[in-house]
């Protein structure tokens, strides 16, 4: 079973990420990894925190000569800002003042801290912010990127763009080509295909800049050359709808998830929602006459592209503090400030494409199986052609 997990805090020494399921033989290019990173580290409205990072990956384990073996892959990403955090964030304790410790009193309104200070019983937020920020997303997307390394083998590929930022929005839909276009610019503004309505957004953002806010949107992710059937109607946790809702709204900040056209299905007819199907006798395949359901029907794939969008709220950290509680002293203050963005909705864009390629490559090991690439394309091949003789 492909699994994975991260370890890590935001001013820690580095990010881990082990990952296991893997067959033998994907190729893997750090190279494209990376590629993934410095995406995820793109767009206007990020704060000074990328200034410092350049994310690369290190591969320590599980990958030889450029290809998985089959054992657990182990992944460590370094913070070039620990040089600036080792004591406060040592592993072990020492005798210093308490500023040294940099301990958050003030909790942040929409953010983990004080919930998670309650629950662990600890009184600074510290112990629980390092962990809740989505600093953790950058281990995320280096699974991903290797799980879109196993999914380009059998020609699926998982992309993302931005559709609004606040009340800007994109207003049509993007063509694969425009998807494939971005995805290989080497500037990226607000990751939206149409320079109109990325520089609507970008004002948007300025606004935000101006007035010491943050500002929240939308991204679409989409993956193309999808087989039917990955994921399964027979029971409620093997639906792949529900899978890939969670692994979307596990993200930092995102409070929402779209499949297909749901909102707007919700308020329409049966007759105008349901995509018909029909049979191409020439080419001997079933086809869609629309795509309204975002490539899923039942819990699974049914061949077409894969629609999810994810719905980010403005981050919690803000230049101009909403009111909070000083947990010592009880005492109404402002909410604490660190360093932060402003706009992120194009790097949750590229972290919505890790979650989304690591739930299909869970759903087609699960199908296909196989502990080497050659076994689990001999398995692929049958269902295709079983498919085809349908």
């Amino acid at each position: 079973m492909f699994r994975f997990e991260t370890a890590g805090e935001s001013h820690g020494e580095c990010l881990v990420a082990t990952l296991t399921g893997l067959p033998s033989g994907v190729p893997v290019s750090l190279e494209r990894i990376n590629r993934e990173l410095w995406r995820r580290q793109q767009g206007f409205g990020r704060g000074g925190r990328m200034k410092i990072e350049t994310d690369t990956v290190e591969i320590v384990a599980g990958v030889r000569h450029s290809q998985t073996i089959g054992a657990p892959v182990a992944m460590i990403i370094r913070n070039k800002d620990w040089k600036n955090w080792t004591g406060p964030m040592a592993v072990e304790d020492f005798e210093g003042s308490e500023e040294k410790r940099k301990k958050v009193l003030r909790p942040r309104p929409g953010h983990a801290d004080l919930a998670g200070m309650i629950k662990y019983n600890y009184h600074d937020a510290r112990y629980i912010l390092e962990r809740a920020s989505a600093r953790e997303t950058t281990a995320r997307v280096a699974v991903g990127a290797v799980a879109k390394e196993l999914l380009r083998e059998f020609g699926i590929t998982v992309l993302s763009h931005v559709i609004a930022v606040g009340p800007e929005k994109l207003g049509r839909q993007a063509t694969w080509d425009e998807l494939v276009a971005l995805s290989l610019k080497d500037e990226v503004l607000l990751g939206c295909v149409d320079a109109e309505a990325e520089q609507r957004m970008k004002a948007v953002v300025d606004e935000a800049y101006r007035t010491g806010d943050t500002v929240g949107g939308i991204f679409e992710v989409v993956a193309h050359g999808l087989p039917v059937g990955l994921g399964s109607h027979i029971t409620w946790d093997a639906r792949l709808d529900g899978k890939l809702a969670q692994a979307i709204v596990s993200i930092q900040a995102v409070k929402g998830v779209e499949i297909g056209f749901a909102e707007e299905g919700a308020m329409s007819f049966g007759s105008q929602v349901q995509d018909t199907i029909h049979y191409d006798k020439e080419g001997r395949k079933f086809f869609r006459g629309a795509n309204r359901a975002g490539g899923l029907e039942g819990g699974m794939t049914n061949g077409q592209d894969l629609f999810v969008r994810g719905f980010l709220k403005p981050i919690s950290t803000l230049r101009r503090p909403l009111e909070s509680v000083d947990i010592v002293t009880r005492e109404a203050e402002k909410a604490a400030y660190e360093r932060s963005d402003v706009a992120v909705v194009p790097a949750a864009g590229v972290i919505g494409e890790a979650m989304v390629a690591i739930v299909l490559a869970q759903a087609f090991l699960e199908k296909f199986g196989g502990d080497s690439m050659e076994e689990t394309r001999r398995n692929y091949d049958g269902y295709q052609e079983q498919v085809r003789n349908f």
